[in-house]
Order: C-alpha cells, then sequence, then structure tokens
C-alpha cells in the first residue's frame, strides 16, 4: 500500500504564506525514484494542477496561475515533498491534494498521478 498524507493547510490572510507537506510512505513506493505533483480542486471546479517536481528535485513546473508565487521541492531523506505558497489571494482557496506521477505524458493531468492523498484545506481570506 502507498499512502500520501498531506499537511500544513489553514486559514491565512490573502498577501500570507503557508507550507504544505505531503508524507510518503509504503513498502512498494519508492519515494526517491517518482517525480510528484501538487493539485488543488476550489468548491464545485474540477481538479487542476499547480506545481511538480521530479525525482531529484531539479526540474520543476508550475501552473501560470502560482507562478513565481509557489514553490515546490522535496526531500528525499525524508519522503516529504513541499509546497511553499507565498502572496496568497482568495483565489487560491482550495483543497490541496498531493500525488505521485505515474505517467509522464500527462504530468499536467489528473489522469497522469496516483496515491492520492486526502488532502489539506486552504482558505484565503480578503
Amino acid at each position: 500500500q502507498v499512502q500520501l498524507v498531506e499537511s500544513g493547510g489553514g486559514v491565512v490572510q490573502a498577501g500570507g504564506s503557508l507550507r504544505l507537506s505531503c508524507a510518503a510512505s509504503g513498502r512498494t513506493f519508492s519515494f526517491g525514484a517518482n517525480s510528484m505533483g501538487w493539485f488543488r480542486q476550489a468548491p464545485g471546479k474540477e481538479r487542476e494542477f499547480v506545481a511538480g517536481i521530479n525525482w531529484s528535485g531539479g526540474s520543476t513546473d508550475y501552473s501560470d496561475s502560482v507562478k513565481d508565487r509557489f514553490a515546490i521541492s522535496r526531500d528525499n531523506a525524508k519522503n516529504t515533498v513541499y509546497l511553499r505558497m507565498n502572496s496568497l489571494k482568495p483565489e487560491d482557496t482550495a483543497v490541496y491534494y498531493c500525488g505521485a506521477l505515474v505517467d509522464y505524458r500527462s504530468s499536467r493531468s489528473v489522469s497522469g498521478y496516483a496515491y492520492w492523498g486526502q488532502g489539506t484545506q486552504v482558505t484565503v481570506s480578503s
């Protein structure tokens, strides 16, 4: 079994910052060999890509809406991927999920990921 557990969400005022964490575990899951991604889902909307990072952390990708404000990173020794979110806006309000990339052709699509966590709520007040 592979488990991904997100944490670090909360309520923050616009302009504030949060750091999300996603801890991976599972005997059959080689965290250090997997690219990882963060997605988010706002009420009534589809889950959307936020950021992705390759296995070593040497390559990252961001959606246009968060580029220059968010930073994805990872610590393979701790089997954890992070999402640092700065200059938060009310439109960033959503449940944030992490996933493990299983199809490199779909690195920005939900269908390209597996082993989703339960999500962590981020609420940005204006």
